[in-house]
């Protein structure tokens, strides 16, 4: 579901996070060949998050790369007073990701990849559990894909064409 993607991310200052470099090696002939592949988070810490997967040849390059491929695919994401609106879970391949809101001071209580990527959103008080893989990759696109699927009041009334408080008094 592409509903809260960003169409134009050129007048937003993002800041980005590298989550993981992981070298691979490519074994020919005449021996190995070594190359690197990054994935970064990229968010302003108000609402935009997206990630990107860069390989190079060097590690600079490929965090470079990441940065720019994470910018063609920012999501908007509803952050109510620095929590999440409600509970969502979200699974990519072996990655299974939990997301609750939690109270202020709280802080972010989550694992290396998500918390990376909830921070990047500008989330400051969450609870979060991974569950299944730990693979960095696909823990940072089942914590995307939960925080895509999140909605707020004024979405969920905009959806049903009705007004915000008719859809706290059902």
């Amino acid at each position: 579901m592409a509903r809260n993607r960003v169409k134009n991310a050129n007048d937003v200052e993002l800041k980005d996070r590298l989550v993981a470099i992981n070298r691979v090696a490519k074994v020919t002939k005449g021996g190995r060949t070594f190359s690197f592949s990054a994935i970064v988070v990229v968010g302003n810490e108000d609402g935009l998050v997206g990630w990107g997967l860069g390989k190079a040849g060097e590690v600079t390059s490929a965090i470079s790369k990441a940065v720019e491929s994470a910018k063609k695919n920012l999501i908007k994401v509803p952050v109510l007073n620095g929590t999440v609106p409600h509970e969502q879970s979200a699974r990519f391949a072996g990655a299974e990701v939990f997301i609750k809101p939690a109270s202020h001071g709280t802080g972010v209580v989550a694992g290396g990849a998500m918390r990376a990527v909830l921070e990047s959103v500008g989330i400051t008080d969450v609870l979060a559990k991974s569950k299944g893989s730990s693979n960095p990759h696909n823990l940072v696109k089942a914590t995307v894909l939960a925080l895509e699927e999140l909605r707020d009041a004024r979405m969920v009334a905009q959806n049903r064409g009705i007004s915000v408080e008719r859809v706290f008094k059902g």
